[in-house]
């Protein structure tokens, strides 16, 4: 009876103590995005760069402007969208990226009805640009592909730090007049180049 009682309080305690330790572990990582949608032209692209196969559902419409992106051919792979919130509903995607200035009604909306959107801040630096990738690399599950493109961003501004050409300035010149100066990713490139922004 003893041994049998002392048996059963061993049971009892082996028990309690996966309880506990069931408990007290962390909770599952949550499962990778299986339904993307974008309606941001540079989400787009940073997508269509780090998405899984099958995983990016729809980029915007204007991921297929030439002169404005540079992905064009990737991008007429996807069905497109216009960042209406009734034709991203009708996609049901698990989440949405967009930008800080993007359709804001259309976001509000979206967040209302209860889609996880996450919007990206236009990036000012390459600082900002290496941030971003990690983060949609954290947002897709692919870490390893966001690392892979930082370590390809760094690489292409050590070469050009090692052959800069000759002393130059630069004027970017925009449609209706805009241009960037300082503190502006353009300006940033212009910088890496070895070129003087004007």
């Amino acid at each position: 009876m003893i041994v049998a009682a002392t048996g059963r309080r061993a049971v009892g305690t082996v028990a309690a103590a996966i309880i506990l330790s069931l408990a007290s572990a962390p909770a599952a990582a949550d499962p990778a995005p299986r339904r993307v949608v974008s309606i941001n032209l540079c989400t787009d692209q940073m997508a269509m760069l780090m998405a899984a196969p099958g995983q990016l559902k729809s980029v915007s419409f204007l991921a297929t402007e030439e002169g404005t992106s540079m992905m064009v051919d990737e991008a007429a792979r996807y069905p497109l969208n216009h960042g209406q919130a009734e034709e991203i509903f009708l996609m049901q995607p698990d989440l949405v990226l967009a930008g800080t200035y993007t359709a804001k009604a259309t976001v509000g909306l979206l967040k209302e009805l209860g889609f996880r959107v996450e919007q990206f801040t236009p990036a000012s630096s390459f600082e900002d640009v290496r941030e971003s990738l990690a983060r949609m690399g954290a947002l897709l599950h692919r870490e390893q592909r966001a690392a892979e493109l930082v370590a390809e961003l760094d690489e292409g501004l050590a070469e050009l730090s090692a052959h800069k050409p000759p002393a130059a300035n630069v004027a970017i010149y925009y449609a209706n007049s805009y241009t960037s100066g300082s503190g502006t990713l353009a300006d940033a490139i212009v910088r890496a180049a070895g070129l003087t922004n004007l």
